[in-house]
């Protein structure tokens, strides 16, 4: 593995130096949760539309040096400046021997990965690339190592391999700060330089991300979109579920998919006691005028 690894650096050293910030797409998001809830958001920087065939997520499983074992795949479609992309596991069947992708989630996907071995099969310890006509241009993790924890961390003295998990059952969602993806997939992978960490289960900001960047300047995505997290989501009856957003929350809403409400409060907890197994819209009204739909699943 030594040997291969020398010649992996060898082959990507000269393309560390060349990338500009704002020049190309990178990773904004990862879900890894439970089961088979994992998820990937690929975000554009720049200031045109730009076509996804040429690019490609892989995973590197279990510290190899190539993605042969650990899956590829090609993404299609056209991603507008300053929009962004969601790549979602696809396992959907509930009998999976190995846990499913929760519909709520598969559901905020643009793209939803194939059977096993997949990229959208990471379980934290997996390297995972976005290349570009063979090129990386970004990694989560590093490339020919296995974190020894079973996922990266922010523990600097172990090689960022011991300690509390960050990619392994957590949402990470970049810095807004962050203008280029992390071409040098072999260096040491410190999540918490670039990454904010969110718990388990956190997908309320899948499909939109906040960038310093947009057509190599600062300033175009200033207008930050309402954020917010609903946790845990889906929820056990019994369970209470906590709301928090950006902005104060005024009110909250519950409606059954017939739309009959069912609750308001202004509280930004929620208890499902009285709530039967099924789904129901959630409509959070904040200080700033905005009013924030989703959904909340009860199982």
């Amino acid at each position: 593995m030594k040997k291969n690894l020398l010649l992996f650096i060898s082959f990507f050293s000269i393309s560390f130096l060349t990338a500009q910030n704002c020049s190309d797409l990178f990773f904004s998001e990862y879900v890894e949760g439970y089961g088979q809830n994992k998820a990937i958001e690929i975000y554009n920087p720049t200031s045109v539309t730009i076509d996804l065939s040429i690019y490609k997520v892989e995973r590197y499983s279990n510290g190899s040096t190539n993605s042969s074992g650990g899956g590829v795949t090609s993404l299609t479609g056209m991603l507008a400046s300053g929009d962004a992309f969601v790549l979602t596991n696809g396992d959907t069947d509930t009998s999976g021997q190995f846990g499913y992708c929760d519909m709520a989630l598969y559901s905020l996907g643009d793209m939803s990965t194939g059977p096993y071995p997949s990229p959208m099969h990471m379980n934290g310890d997996d390297a995972i690339v976005l290349s570009k006509d063979a090129s990386i241009i970004d990694v989560i993790g590093r490339i020919g190592e296995q974190p020894s924890s079973g996922a990266w961390t922010d523990d600097a003295a172990s090689g960022f391999q011991m300690g509390s998990w960050w990619t392994a059952q957590h949402t990470l969602i970049r810095k807004r700060t962050v203008l280029l993806g992390d071409l040098n997939g072999i260096d040491l992978f410190n999540p918490s330089v670039e990454w904010d960490s969110l718990v388990v289960g956190t997908w309320s900001n899948l499909g939109s991300h906040t960038c310093d960047c947009i057509d190599g300047s600062v300033g175009l995505n200033n207008i930050k979109e309402p954020s917010y997290v609903m946790y845990p989501n889906p929820a056990n009856i019994g369970e209470e579920i906590t709301i928090t957003a950006n902005a104060k929350i005024e009110n909250i809403e519950i409606y059954n998919v017939l739309g009959k409400k069912l609750l308001t409060t202004t509280s930004n907890k929620i208890n499902t006691v009285k709530f039967l197994i099924g789904t129901y819209i959630t409509r959070i009204s904040l200080s700033n005028g905005e009013v924030i739909e989703n959904k909340i699943i009860i199982k």
